[in-house]
């Protein structure tokens, strides 16, 4: 199971729960969700805070995020796989379809 925390990055009320709520149907453990440090990203991101980054994958797969978006963050501190941070490009991506 892979377990993540679903930020806001957009700015957009709502969209952490829409994809929380996504991720959940699908068999994902989100964790935790909320706002993001800033609501200027343009692309959603995937953070690979674990090393491995097939977690990362199965995550950007499910919402139709190119993996051209995934990143590797690794934090010890952090005790879940990967972030997902919304970005304004969020009506691309399958939630939304």
């Amino acid at each position: 199971i892979i377990q993540l925390e679903v930020l806001n990055g957009c700015g957009m009320p709502g969209v952490a729960e829409k994809f929380t709520d996504f991720l959940r149907r699908r068999n994902f453990d989100v964790v935790q969700s909320g706002n993001y440090r800033s609501f200027d990203i343009d692309n959603t991101m995937v953070i690979d805070r674990s090393g491995n980054k097939a977690n990362a994958e199965k995550v950007a797969d499910a919402l139709g995020i190119e993996r051209k978006f995934i990143i590797q963050q690794l934090n010890n501190d952090y005790f879940l796989d990967v972030s997902l941070v919304i970005g304004k490009d969020f009506n691309q991506l399958n939630p939304n379809n």
